[in-house]
């Protein structure tokens, strides 16, 4: 700052404690306080014919790119990338008969990130006969309404998973008619 003798300085690195501290240390060395701006994210500082004010503020914050789409990351995205990360994912796939609600096939559990499949065999039998407990109790009342059947079967797996392990995974039912 000796060398260079700015008329006006913005500190601009730091914590805030740091940017009070250069403050201090430019008005030492000579600088006006009227000509050091202490300025947060989205302030403007805006210098005409030689002068300088403060000149509102601009939106600012972070931006979160997602791949090559433009604009931010929604919150309800993020939110499920959390809970993904933090809990994984327990995909539960059926067939099931169109007319009688009998199932065809499945129940088919699919795990990421949450137990690893080959090591928890047991745990993912008990998770099969969860489903299929869910399914026996419900089919003859929810025939065709397969939205109130796959919301059974996550709100069982649900409680089953977090009374069992204390873990409350994304759950997707997958169900197909055939």
């Amino acid at each position: 700052m000796n060398l260079v003798r700015p008329r006006y300085f913005i500190p601009v690195h730091g914590e805030y404690r740091h940017l009070v501290y250069h403050a201090q240390l430019a008005t030492k060395v000579g600088i006006p306080e009227e000509n050091i701006f202490i300025i947060e994210d989205g302030e403007v500082v805006e210098f005409e014919n030689g002068s300088a004010r403060r000149a509102g503020t601009v939106p600012a914050g972070r931006v979160l790119i997602d791949g090559k789409v433009p604009g931010g990351v929604e919150t309800v995205v993020l939110r499920d990338r959390m809970k993904l990360a933090h809990d994984g994912v327990v995909i539960v796939i059926l067939a099931i008969e169109q007319h009688t609600g009998a199932v065809v096939s499945g129940p088919d559990i699919i795990s990421r990130g949450f137990v690893f499949e080959d090591a928890s065999q047991e745990l993912l039998a008990e998770v099969k006969q969860v489903v299929l407990d869910t399914l026996f109790v419900m089919i003859p009342e929810a025939k065709g309404d397969w939205s109130l059947v796959s919301a059974r079967v996550r709100s069982s797996l649900k409680r089953f998973l977090n009374k069992r392990l204390d873990r409350r995974p994304m759950i997707l039912p997958v169900i197909m008619e055939v």
